[in-house]
């Protein structure tokens, strides 16, 4: 599915262990409870995608596009993020959270 419009589909709950979605648009996709380990979605676009109680460890999502993402619970050993625009600690806090993730290159956090 490397490179697939999948934008707004709902995958919540699915096994998707080692797919392949790399440059695939993912956005606004969910994927509630869903195994993604080990898959690939490098460069991958998953604007405002759901990804709460999700599998993702070993997953590749470096180079993707993670604006506005949530992560809530999600495991995420061993994965790869583009942790340039996104810091871990955001990230680990996300997971706690269920803050959305936002990417230093693409918009500055509200002062507050």
């Amino acid at each position: 599915m490397r490179g697939t419009d999948l934008s707004g589909l709902v995958f919540d709950d699915a096994d998707l262990q080692s797919a392949k979605l790399a440059d695939a648009d993912l956005s606004g996709c969910s994927f509630v409870g869903a195994n993604l380990m080990n898959a690939s979605m490098w460069h991958a676009n998953l604007h405002n995608a759901n990804l709460d109680n999700c599998n993702l460890e070993g997953a590749d999502l470096d180079f993707s596009n993670l604006e506005g993402c949530t992560v809530k619970d999600a495991k995420i050993r061993k994965a790869i993020f583009p942790l340039a625009r996104i810091p871990m600690e955001r990230l680990k806090k996300a997971v706690t959270t269920g803050h959305r993730l936002y990417m230093d290159s693409l918009r500055t956090p509200e002062k507050g």
